[in-house]
């Protein structure tokens, strides 16, 4: 049963939510607090964040891609053994799939899982127009609880004093601090050599001063206060009721800087169906190791290490000869980039990668796609079949072109309509779009039965 725990919404944004979240994260964890962190939405790069300062792995809720009862569950477990919750929010408190509903926002997360609110509000050039946008949130939907505000960007201790008294008079809830528009601390690139810089313990710095800050203006016991009056949430436990005593068969992952985009969920499934999970670096010069009944290869920045993985002949051959061998295998964004025949940077330099797949990359300045996808499978597909749905969404900067024909994995509906995307060869299903196992755990039942109908034929 989780219990305190409080979703942290923007009115928008760049209103501050990530930094305020690391930085309440951070001097909860200095009071001696256990924090789990979640983050609405698809993305990878904020529960990174949030891994790295609490110590605990931060979980995304996302209410497109997940059945609700689903995403109670999630919440639930990873809530499990923390003193609080905090969710962080995406874009504005409200925007979510469309514009006419909450589908798919903060507020509807908030709604599932009965959390109470703080509201992050931009103060900048605003004194009692904060209570308007404030009472605008309000008022919107009946269903959410915005149980008090956070002032960012505030030009002084004054200011803040007008903003804090004109809330709380029109809104009726309490402002709970604020930080300074001269304080604001600069979140590194939030991609580039962020998952490295993370492990050489760069940015503990950065977390630690975002800790002094909210623990000077923030009053974190009222945070607590807030967060306690949640009420006991129960989830029925539908998504890992099927447990496996022993591993069937094993799943290796490759799983380092050039390669870590993968949902916690995603691996707790393999292993709650009967896959044993062996994590190696191909960054590092790890082979796909021998024992490999499967093979998963996820999102991630192989752009940022394409010199590195050039240069292992070894590594690069070990994939080649694990996929030609039939071993069922799962490539998404980065590690279908990294199968393909050549990477090209945008300085125009060329790195040859696996070469499996007939055709290559190039990487852009700008996003190429990015949005949610309704994935149907194909015939040939171990996936997912002609009749078989799941979820996902795609981000990347880069275009796939080959000169060669390819055979589509599997077709995907978005806002912009419905394409066939990928490539299937065999027994190998790579492409663009991020899989949530969550989404239909058939994905799982047929990636094991695959492995082990391989693994017999061996």
């Amino acid at each position: 049963m989780a219990q305190k725990r409080i979703v942290l919404a923007g009115t928008g944004s760049g209103a501050g939510k990530t930094t305020l979240t690391i930085g309440l994260m951070a001097a909860l964890q200095r009071k001696g607090y256990q924090v789990q962190g979640f983050k609405c939405g698809p993305d990878y790069i904020d529960p990174t964040y949030h891994t790295a300062v609490t110590g605990r792995a931060s979980r995304n809720l996302d209410s497109w891609m997940l059945p609700h009862e689903t995403l109670k569950e999630i919440f639930q477990r990873g809530s499990e053994g923390a003193d609080i919750s905090i969710i962080e929010g995406v874009m504005g408190f409200y925007d979510g799939k469309e514009a006419t509903s909450n589908k798919g926002s903060t507020a509807e997360i908030s709604m599932l899982t009965e959390s109470p609110v703080i509201l992050v509000v931009n103060c900048q050039s605003m004194a009692r127009s904060v209570a308007a946008v404030v009472k605008g949130f309000q008022c919107l939907s009946e269903e959410t609880r915005i149980a008090g505000v956070i002032a960012n960007k505030v030009g002084s201790e004054g200011h803040f004093r007008i903003v804090k008294a004109a809330i709380e008079q029109e809104c009726g809830i309490p402002v709970l601090g604020y930080l300074k528009r001269e304080e604001e601390v600069e979140i590194p690139e939030r991609h580039l050599g962020l998952v490295p810089s993370i492990e050489r313990g760069e940015l503990n710095p950065l977390f630690q001063r975002l800790a002094d800050l909210v623990s000077a203006t923030i009053d974190l016991d009222e945070v607590m206060k807030i967060a306690s009056q949640a009420p006991l949430l129960q989830a029925e436990s539908c998504l890992f009721e099927q447990r496996e005593d022993e591993p069937r068969v094993t799943i290796a992952v490759a799983k380092d800087p050039a390669f870590h985009f993968y949902y916690p969920e995603n691996l707790e499934l393999l292993q709650a169906y009967g896959a044993k999970c062996v994590y190696f670096s191909p960054l590092a010069g790890e082979s796909v190791p021998e024992e490999a009944d499967g093979l998963y290869i996820g999102g991630g920045f192989p752009e940022e290490f394409a010199a590195e993985l050039a240069s292992n002949k070894e590594v690069l051959d070990s994939f080649r000869t694990t996929i030609q061998k039939g071993v069922p295998t799962l490539a998404e964004c980065g590690g279908f980039m990294f199968l393909t025949e050549e990477l090209v940077t945008t300085s125009g330099a060329c790195y040859p990668m696996v070469g499996i797949i007939p055709g290559k990359v190039t990487m852009q300045k700008r996003l190429s796609a990015l949005g949610y996808r309704e994935i149907t499978g194909v015939e040939g597909n171990f996936l997912l079949g002609p009749d078989t749905q799941a979820k996902g969404h795609e981000f990347h900067y880069s275009t796939f072109s080959t000169d060669g024909e390819v055979e589509f994995a599997y077709e995907t509906k978005g806002l912009r309509g419905t394409k066939s995307e990928g490539v299937l060869q065999d027994n190998l299903v790579a492409g663009y779009t991020h899989f949530h196992f969550a989404s239909n755990p058939q994905i799982v039942k047929n990636w094991i039965e695959k492995c082990l109908e391989v693994k017999a034929h061996v």
